[in-house]
C-alpha cells in the first residue's frame, strides 16, 4: 500500500461517523506481514512480543499489569475504551507507577467513554502513561495467525504524518530479543521495601484500609499486581512487599508468617542468579509459601523442576481449570507464557491443576509442608472471582503451620 493509498481510506469516529482520515500508524510482524492503521495513545516506535488477551472486560488492568513488560497485547474484543480510564483500576503496585506494557493492537477505540467512574480516555491515559497503539486491525485473525504459527516479534510506530521509514523499522524489528533468556523481574520489581494497607475495592465504598492486622506476609515482587495485595489485606494481613533480589536475612528480620511469590514478566529461568537461593532459604526456616504465575514458575525451579516457552501463552480471564482433588472447574485469569513441565518435578511435588484448554499444569503443591502455588491469577482483576479460596489456603497453612510452631516451643 502506498501512501496515496492510505490518504484515501476512510475511518470511522465516535464523535463524527465517517470522515477521510490517512492511517497513522503501521505494525510490521516478524513473519513478514505488514498491516497498516491508526496510531493512538503516544507517538512513536514501541516494539516486543505480541500476544493475545480474550478478556471482554479490564482493558485497564491489563494495561497496567507488569506482567505484560516486553509484550504488546492484541485485545480480541473489538471494543476497546468503552468504559474509559480512572484512579482506582490500576494493576501496578511499583511504587514509581510505570507502566511497563510495550503497546496495545485493537480493531476500534472508543473516544467517547460511558461509565460513571471514568476520568479519562483511554487514548489520553495512554499518552499520559507513553503507551503506543494502533486500531483499525483484526485482531481476530491476528489471534488466529498467533495461534497457528505460535508467538510473532514485531514493532509499531504511530506517526501522525503517515510517513514511515521501513529500513528503520526491519533493523528495530530485526534486534527484538526474544522472551526466551529475557530477565524483566529486574525492571517490574520495586528497588525499596514498603507497605500497603489498601483492601480490596467495594462498590461505594472504594478502597478502605485495613486496620486489623494478625497474620504478617512478605510479598517478593517479580512484578506483583496490585489486587494481590489488597486481597490480603482484606484477610486481615500485614503485607510488607520486597525487592526480587532481597536476601534471606531481611526476610527474616521482619519474621513473617508466611510469603507469597508474586506474578511477574519474563523468563523464569533469567531469574535464578538471585531468585533460587532465596526461595530454597525461605523453605528451610519453614515459612508457608505461596506462588502466583511467575512465582509458580520460580517456585517450581526452586523445587528442582524445569519451565518452558508455551507456543502462544494463555491470556484471558476464561481458561478453565480442573482441581485435580475435588475434580471442580473453575474459570480462570490467566496472562503467562511459560509453563511448568511437570514431568521434571521431584516425587514430592504434586501436581494439584490442569488447564482444560491444553492440559498445561496449573498448580502444584509440596508433600507434608505448606507450600503450594498457581499458575492462574486468584486474584483477578480482571476476570472471575472463582479462585479466592486460594488464598484462603494460604491463611489456614499459615495458622496450621503457627500452631506447630507453638506447640514444638512448649515441648
Amino acid at each position: 500500500m502506498n501512501n496515496s493509498q492510505i490518504a484515501s481510506t476512510k475511518h470511522t469516529t465516535s464523535s463524527s461517523g465517517w470522515q477521510p482520515s490517512k492511517k497513522t500508524a503501521v505494525i510490521l510482524f516478524s513473519n513478514g506481514s505488514i498491516r497498516y492503521g491508526y496510531g493512538f495513545g503516544a507517538t512513536g516506535i514501541t516494539f516486543g512480543e505480541v500476544c493475545f488477551n480474550t478478556s471482554i472486560t479490564g482493558y485497564q488492568e491489563i494495561m497496567s499489569d507488569p506482567s505484560y513488560a516486553h509484550q504488546i497485547v492484541n485485545f480480541t474484543f473489538p471494543h476497546i475504551g468503552n468504559v474509559g480510564t480512572n484512579d482506582e483500576d490500576l494493576e501496578t503496585a511499583n511504587l514509581n507507577g510505570k507502566i511497563h506494557i510495550a503497546g496495545a493492537i485493537t480493531h476500534s477505540v472508543i473516544n467517547n467513554p460511558s461509565n460513571y467512574r471514568s476520568k479519562m480516555p483511554l487514548t489520553d491515559w495512554m499518552f499520559a502513561n507513553k503507551i503506543i497503539g494502533i486500531s483499525g486491525i483484526d485482531t481476530r485473525f491476528l489471534t488466529k495467525t498467533i495461534r497457528d504459527d505460535g508467538m510473532m516479534s514485531c514493532v509499531i510506530e504511530h506517526n501522525k504524518s503517515g510517513n514511515f521509514d521501513f529500513e528503520n523499522l526491519k533493523k528495530v524489528l530485526k534486534d527484538v530479543k526474544s522472551m526466551e533468556g529475557l530477565d524483566l523481574v529486574s525492571d517490574a520489581s520495586t528497588k525499596k521495601v514498603y507497605s500497603s494497607n489498601l483492601k480490596s475495592w467495594e462498590w461505594d465504598l472504594g478502597y478502605r484500609e485495613n486496620k486489623k492486622k494478625t497474620i504478617k506476609i512478605a510479598l517478593i515482587d517479580y512484578g506483583i499486581k496490585s489486587n494481590i495485595i489488597r486481597i490480603l489485606n482484606s484477610f486481615d494481613c500485614e503485607t510488607k512487599i520486597f525487592p526480587a533480589n532481597t536476601n534471606i536475612q531481611k526476610i527474616m528480620n521482619y519474621q513473617p508468617d508466611g510469603v507469597l511469590l508474586s506474578n511477574g514478566p519474563g523468563d523464569p529461568y533469567a531469574t535464578i542468579n538471585y531468585s533460587i537461593t532465596l526461595i530454597k532459604e525461605i523453605i528451610k526456616n519453614t515459612i508457608p509459601i505461596f506462588g502466583i504465575c511467575l512465582g509458580h514458575q520460580i517456585l517450581a525451579l526452586a523445587l528442582g523442576g524445569k519451565t518452558m516457552k508455551m507456543s502462544f501463552g494463555h491470556h484471558g480471564a476464561n481458561h478453565p481449570v480442573l482441581d485435580l482433588n475435588s475434580r471442580k472447574v473453575f474459570i480462570t485469569s490467566m496472562n503467562h507464557g511459560f509453563t511448568v513441565d511437570i514431568r521434571t518435578l521431584p516425587s514430592d511435588v504434586i501436581e494439584t491443576h490442569k488447564s482444560l484448554f491444553d492440559g498445561s499444569n496449573c498448580g502444584i503443591e509440596v508433600s507434608n509442608k505448606p507450600i503450594f502455588s498457581v499458575q492462574f491469577h486468584p486474584e483477578a482483576s480482571p476476570g472471575p472471582q472463582d479462585c479466592y479460596h486460594v488464598f484462603e489456603k494460604f491463611i489456614k497453612n499459615i495458622n496450621s503451620n503457627s500452631r506447630k510452631l507453638n506447640n514444638a516451643k512448649k515441648n
